[in-house]
């Protein structure tokens, strides 16, 4: 993989996500119950990969038709990544379970995630974003965080999410506390 870089949060990520949305819809029709702008580039002010991240919400992950449609529409389709990973469920859980796909080729960088409504890694995702977008300290910290991680393991993918991954983690299950709590 290249080397991890995080850069200024850019106003025209918005946009594009808007693009992308806009032709996911296109492709998929009715088969996308939702699709949302999520990961870093989705919240203001938050320094980030130059990655658009989109999730797509489904019904039935089981459908293969929302896999058909993508493939012929030149989307890269990456059946090695089928599971999300957090802390507090085994690894390959089927609440975790996922499609993943890339960009058509010479596109925009974007990271595909098709999610079953519902299911934790589909939740996951909204309201770690909705957490950074509504809390200024929260969102310092994260990028603080990733700017350093990026820093210190440029070329080192993995000791990057290593250490990233389970921050988010600890974050979301917070956010999830304090959801129930205001209930």
């Amino acid at each position: 993989m290249s080397e991890i870089v995080i850069c200024a949060h850019q106003s025209s990520w918005a946009k594009e996500f808007e693009q992308i949305q806009k032709q996911l819809k296109y492709v998929l029709g009715t088969h996308a119950l939702q699709i949302d702008h999520i990961g870093s580039t989705a919240v203001a002010d938050l320094a980030a990969k130059d990655i658009i991240d989109i999730q797509v919400s489904v019904k039935d992950l089981d459908n293969l038709e929302v896999i058909e449609r993508l493939v012929d529409a030149d989307y890269i389709y990456r059946d090695d990544v089928k599971w999300d990973n957090l802390v507090g469920y085994e690894a390959e859980d089927e609440h975790l379970r996922k499609h993943y796909f890339r960009e058509p080729t010479g596109s925009r960088v974007t990271h595909i995630h098709i999610r079953e409504v519902g299911r934790v890694n589909q939740i996951y995702p909204l309201l770690f974003r909705d957490l950074l977008r509504e809390n200024k300290h929260i969102r310092m910290a994260y990028g603080k965080i990733k700017t350093e991680l990026a820093h210190r393991f440029k070329d080192d993918v993995e000791a990057y999410y290593a250490i990233k991954d389970p921050y988010m983690d600890t974050l979301f299950h917070a956010a999830t506390l304090l959801q129930k709590a205001q209930r």
